[in-house]
């Protein structure tokens, strides 16, 4: 496994557990960047690296008229206060390769979306800015086969790999322990304890979810070991425009990081 740095922080071996936390999807300039400074503040309690994640654009709604997020421009203009106002780095999603250059003039991680994880220009596109590229792990895929992905993003400064469960049968998602430590022979892992807990399309036309099942997941994935835990956290998660049903509240990160913490200072992380 390589190590990888982002903005000062690192990821590998022997570095600290990192938290990648924000809403789902980019809101109001206002919300995100509160959000934003008070996730800092929580990562910063427990000590945890923080890199905020939102997306400008959710691309794979279940309907066609399920809110998406501002957009390219507004969303990275919204991502970029953030980034000036808090100090925090960014990640955020790319879906198409001509989006790739223009988001790394903001984002310090490029996110490849689960279902686009083989979509071989998205990932050579995004490699070649230079920026670590995030490849989240596909629903379909199995985690000996991420490797290709991997050198697919040739270019980039570096790769991490994102677990978040794998299809069980229809609307239902189940994580595989094992794959934590087969992709971890590949890059650095991320495990997302948020939207493995999806049941995709289950709500009469939304993705559903249960947030109560995401402490334990984060809980077995950090005892196996992993280097940074994915959590998408809204202040009202049934109010959120996105993935409400499997976002933690605050108080629910603070739970997940207390023991994430805990069980990494158990077994020396």
């Amino acid at each position: 496994m390589t190590s990888v740095e982002v903005s000062g922080i690192p990821f590998g071996e022997g570095a600290p557990l990192v938290l990648i936390s924000g809403p789902c999807v980019v809101e109001s300039e206002a919300f995100t960047v509160t959000h934003a400074r008070r996730l800092q503040e929580i990562a910063a309690e427990h000590s945890f690296p923080l890199i905020f994640k939102a997306s400008f654009d959710k691309a794979n709604r279940t309907q066609g008229k399920s809110p998406r997020g501002p957009g390219i421009q507004a969303g990275l203009e919204i991502l970029a206060a953030v980034k000036a106002k808090v100090g925090l780095p960014i990640l955020t999603d790319v879906h198409w390769p001509e989006q790739c250059e223009v988001v790394a003039q903001v984002a310090d991680v490029l996110q490849i979306p689960a279902f686009l994880c083989r979509q071989t220009d998205l990932l050579a596109a995004a490699g070649a800015t230079g920026r670590v590229i995030n490849v989240k792990k596909g629903q379909f895929m199995a985690a000996e086969d991420m490797g290709y992905a991997v050198e697919k993003a040739a270019g980039a400064s570096g790769v991490l790999l994102t677990e978040r469960g794998t299809s069980f049968g229809y609307r239902d998602l189940v994580v595989d322990m094992r794959s934590l430590g087969t992709l971890r022979k590949f890059a650095p892992v991320v495990f997302d304890g948020t939207h493995s807990v999806q049941r995709p399309g289950s709500a009469q036309g939304t993705t559903g979810g249960d947030r109560t099942l995401v402490p334990p997941l984060c809980r077995a994935a950090v005892a196996v070991g992993v280097d940074a835990l994915f959590l998408e956290v809204h202040p009202t998660p049934d109010q959120a425009p996105s993935d409400g049903p499997n976002s933690l509240d605050y108080q629910g990160l603070v739970e997940v990081l207390g023991s994430a913490r805990a069980i990494g200072s158990a077994l020396g992380h």
